[in-house]
């Protein structure tokens, strides 16, 4: 009993771990100028960005190269200060619910 309740306790932290980690990633690249977990800012939330079920390959290609139309009504320019950390970004981002 033990064993497990200490294999769960290692579990949450490692999922909270990372779910604050992306968060303080995009906070660091800027994103949250125009992105918000739930409020409407310039940008979509991250949420309605996960909903349309995008892949993680399109949201590095948006953080690099920038997307037009993807998105919403306003274009995402490149974001070079997210580029170290694309793959990251978009693993957690596809992951929001």
């Amino acid at each position: 009993m033990k064993t497990l309740t200490t294999a769960i306790a290692l579990s949450a932290l490692v999922f909270a771990g990372s779910a604050v980690a992306s968060e303080d990633l995009v906070k660091k690249a800027g994103c949250t100028a125009c992105h918000d977990m739930s409020a409407k800012k310039v940008g979509p939330t991250w949420k309605e960005i996960a909903a349309k079920g995008v892949k993680e390959a399109d949201v590095v290609a948006a953080i690099e190269k920038g997307a037009k139309g993807k998105y919403g009504k306003i274009p995402v320019p490149p974001q070079p200060k997210a580029k170290d950390d694309a793959a990251a970004i978009a693993k957690w981002l596809v992951s929001v619910k």
